[in-house]
């Protein structure tokens, strides 16, 4: 167990010097609150409705592509990539066939990468780091003098925590991360330099210093609510991204080399996921335009918030927990199913009607991710005692699609997705809630950077889809003081 007792050593910020404990509301009011809402402003609020809202039959007429999706389903094909194939399906003259789920990272199977590592007892995520980035494997030499570099940029710029704390502070910390990451522009000597040499600094600076970024923000936050002085973590050189993790969240308490092996795992399998998904594509459509590395990244990080994306980590973890709550027998499958049907028929939980957890974009018979880490999740929850709860999710999987057949009528194959565990493990291994989507967004800046440099050095030109205008014509102008 590696433990270092907290607060020795640690930098202590008093409230003079942050804010974290000086959270003040806008004073004004928003304008729907602050403002009388009249007949007036009827059509300022609830014109959206006649206008925004595009009949669904013009979609099939003008064969639009909605969400880049083609009608079956997948994907529509809109570049080309050498840094990784995410397979769940194969597409015949009899249309979309499911098939196993495989994620490739350059060539290498992403189940391969983390038993290789495992096998060795080693840490992972930084070689799938550099295997992304430059799209070799590196000798020993060459991962040596990659973590080096990372370390080299870990402590954040002087001046940065007396400023950080007082601009960000903010409910949720994906806010924090993207807001500190566009700060961190300001710091930079060249940050609109894209030549490669300034694409990999920025990409290593990050990879340095998200993690404490993220935990700042957490441990400011936790400092409020208990009226305490916010004392940061000092540096660890020589940390793995895991190791960094859980000490700037866990040193007062220590944590085992298991635990961090685990959330290395964890690391590998978030660190990249094709071109397509919404936080990638969207570090791909602002490099397109040639913008700094800063707002790419931040724009990413902004996607990756979103309830549909990666936001959704945790409703699978708030799910499983109501289930828990409200079956009183979890080894009965007739209860266990009993509720999901509930769920589904937006009768439970947040009234969504959606089984977190179930069901992918691109996965049809098995999410690699999850098949995966199911293994090292029962492992630790043999060792935490978590076996039963274990077991419930395992009912949840196996019982969730057959209530979908029946409840929705749907008769594809429906397979569980890794976000049925990510809140499992890191709870687990004590992380935050708050913290579950940053920690998915440090180790998808591998991807991101990969692809960011691909749409700049190889792509070459601004993204620019086409959107067909199916608006009425208004007529000839009307002067303001003839309107009604």
């Amino acid at each position: 167990m590696i433990r270092i007792p907290k607060g020795a050593g640690w930098p202590v910020l008093t409230p003079r010097e942050t804010s974290a404990f000086e959270h003040v509301a806008d004073v004004y009011p928003m304008p729907s609150a602050g403002v009388e809402l009249t007949r007036d402003s009827e059509r300022l609020y609830h014109g959206y409705e006649s206008v925004d809202v595009v009949p669904s039959e013009l979609y099939e007429k003008y064969d639009v592509k909605r969400g880049l999706r083609n009608a079956d389903g997948s994907g529509v094909l809109v570049g080309l990539t050498t840094i990784s194939n995410v397979h769940g399906y194969n597409r015949t003259d009899h249309g979309v066939e499911p098939d196993d789920g495989d994620l490739i990272y350059r060539g290498y199977s992403v189940g391969d990468l983390v038993e290789a590592a495992q096998r060795e007892d080693r840490f992972g995520y930084e070689e799938v780091a550099y295997l992304l980035l430059t799209g070799s494997l590196p000798t020993h030499a060459e991962l040596d003098d990659f973590r080096a570099r990372i370390d080299s940029r870990k402590q954040l710029p002087e001046g940065y925590l007396h400023i950080f704390p007082r601009a960000t502070y903010s409910h949720n910390i994906m806010n924090v991360l993207q807001r500190a990451t566009l700060l961190l522009y300001a710091f930079d000597p060249n940050p609109d330099d894209t030549s490669p040499e300034h694409e990999i600094d920025v990409a290593l600076s990050l990879l340095g210093r998200w993690p404490r970024t993220a935990a700042v923000a957490h441990a400011a936050h936790v400092a409020e609510q208990n009226d305490e002085r916010l004392m940061v973590p000092p540096i660890r050189e020589g940390y793995s991204m895991a190791e960094t993790v859980l000490d700037v969240l866990r040193s007062d308490e220590g944590f085992s080399h298991e635990e961090a092996m685990l959330l290395d795992v964890m690391l590998i399998l978030h660190a990249e996921h094709g071109g397509g998904n919404n936080s990638t594509f969207t570090t791909r459509v602002l490099s397109s335009s040639g913008t700094d590395a800063y707002s790419a990244y931040a724009a990413a990080i902004g996607s990756l918030k979103g309830p549909k994306h990666g936001g959704a980590n945790y409703k699978a973890g708030d799910m499983i927990e109501d289930v828990a709550d409200h079956v009183c027998d979890w080894s009965n499958d007739d209860e266990v199913a009993d509720y999901l049907a509930k769920i589904l028929r937006k009768e439970a939980f947040d009234g969504a009607g959606l089984l977190y957890g179930l069901g992918h974009a691109v996965y049809t018979k098995t999410d690699p991710r999850a098949e995966i880490i199911r293994g090292y999740a029962r492992r630790l929850a043999e060792e935490k005692g978590q076996v039963e709860k274990l077991d419930l999710i395992a009912s949840i999987e196996r019982l969730g699609p057959e209530v979908m057949r029946d409840v929705r009528g749907i008769n594809k194959p429906i397979s569980t997705n890794i976000d049925m565990y990510t809140g499992f493990v890191y709870s687990m291994l004590g992380i935050p809630q708050d913290l579950f989507t940053p920690i998915f967004a440090m180790a998808r800046l591998a991807g991101w950077a990969a692809h960011r440099m691909e749409e700049l050095y190889g792509a070459g030109r601004i993204i620019r889809p086409a959107y067909n205008s199916v608006m009425p014509n208004s007529g000839e102008y009307v002067p303001l003081a003839e309107r009604g």
